[in-house]
């Protein structure tokens, strides 16, 4: 029997992040029976360091940085990560070469008790590990005490027993993949809690110029995606946000696919000031929409909450 050819998946560790892998190693068997996926195990900065802010211990990649380093040493063939993860400027020689169907971009709401944001009690105590979040709820709900955790999924849901924790606040899209969507007793609307850019959204990452790897990206991409993520990623880099930023980003596909609205804010990290703008036009346009709406936060005084923060850090 002639022997498949190998095509070699780096991910992390993490459940979330195999199930991630897994369903990427399941797409490229379906659409290249041919090949022969393999999943391979990368221990990350953020894995080994799980008691420090992100900012503290390398920023926005510290769950890429080690397995762009096997990409980019031959060590695997193709990256799989949460796009939120990524950092919006790769390094030379790597590119993103598709995406899976988005599923919820949305926050969710943890708490025991089954209670929602707005009936937590009075200095109720949320954990969450995110500028973003803890802007956001403070902006809601300025008496909470915010909380900062870290850890898998499985982890913070303990740590709302384990720390004595009101709530925690996760990704929806976490929850629905470890089947863990009964944990959620609020799922946060947009006009509340806007996401992170790419929030919701698995993302493969390839080494320029490797055909194959482009080739059998490309055959499991959802395209529609590929416009949110890259329209979220325009935003985010037009606003030049990094880890210690609260910045949120959403993009939607009106009916048909044709127009494309993104929805973007910036925060002061303790949430007394948000500025929100959205801006809509042609899909086939999306990265000028989405710096569009970019250029409306930074006018109207989101620039000026930035400057604060970076000139603080």
């Amino acid at each position: 029997m002639t022997r498949k050819p190998s095509f070699r998946i780096g991910t992390r560790g993490s459940r979330l992040a195999l199930w991630q892998a897994e369903r990427v190693s399941a797409l490229i068997s379906s659409a290249f029976p041919d090949v022969a996926p393999s999943i391979v195990k990368i221990r990350t900065t953020g894995d080994r360091i799980q008691n420090a802010p992100f900012a503290q211990i390398g920023g926005k990649g510290v769950f890429v940085k080690e397995i762009e380093e096997a990409l980019l040493e031959g060590r695997i063939d193709i990256a799989v990560h949460s796009l939120k993860d990524m950092p919006v400027e790769l390094p030379p020689g790597l590119a993103l070469m598709g995406v899976l169907a988005r599923q919820s971009p949305l926050d969710a709401l943890c708490t025991r008790g089954g209670l929602t944001l707005f009936s937590l009690p009075h200095r109720a105590r949320v954990g969450t590990s995110s500028t973003r979040r803890t802007a956001q709820l403070l902006h809601l709900r300025p008496d909470l005490e915010v909380v900062p955790i870290r850890g898998n999924v499985d982890t913070r849901l303990r740590k709302l027993e384990t720390e004595g924790l009101d709530a925690v606040v996760l990704a929806y899209a976490g929850l629905e993949r470890m089947g863990l969507e009964s944990a959620a007793t609020e799922v946060l609307d947009p006009d509340l809690m806007l996401p992170a850019p790419g929030q919701g959204i698995v993302a493969l990452e390839g080494r320029e110029g490797d055909e194959k790897a482009a080739r059998i990206a490309a055959a499991i991409c959802n395209r529609p995606t590929l416009i949110l993520a890259r329209a979220e990623r325009a935003f985010l880099k037009r606003i030049g946000g990094g880890c210690q930023a609260p910045v949120g980003c959403l993009a939607t596909l009106e009916e048909g696919g044709d127009t494309i609205t993104v929805r973007g804010l910036v925060a002061s990290t303790d949430g007394a000031r948000i500025v929100k703008k959205e801006a809509s036009g042609p899909a086939a346009e999306h990265t000028s929409v989405a710096r569009l709406a970019a250029e409306g936060v930074l006018e109207c005084g989101g620039g000026d909450i930035l400057r604060e923060i970076y000139s603080a850090t």
